[in-house]
């Protein structure tokens, strides 16, 4: 089991995932508006595809209704701390 923190940016013009948010949260950027749960779902596929995983092995354990969020990704795919370093560094 691998968690962080990320910042959501939803109804983004383009959509990707990198960049730090004040203390080290991931910044996602999603193009599906914060309304209905779609967000969260953008979220979990796109950092789903960032990590190499399955949809279903990303989840949203806290701040499903904001914009800072605790996702987890389980199980952890190998070397997930250093895609999360890279990312947070792009």
């Amino acid at each position: 089991m691998f968690r962080f923190a990320v910042r959501v940016k939803p109804g983004a013009r383009r959509e990707g995932v990198g960049g730090r948010w004040g203390d080290g949260a991931l910044v996602v950027a999603v193009a599906a508006p914060a309304v209905e749960g779609k967000a969260n779902e953008a979220v979990r596929k796109a950092l789903a595809r960032a990590f190499g995983v399955r949809k279903q092995d990303v989840e949203v354990v806290a701040g499903e209704r904001g914009r800072d969020k605790v996702v987890q990704v389980d199980p952890a795919p190998a070397g997930a701390r250093e895609v999360l370093e890279r990312l947070l560094g792009a």
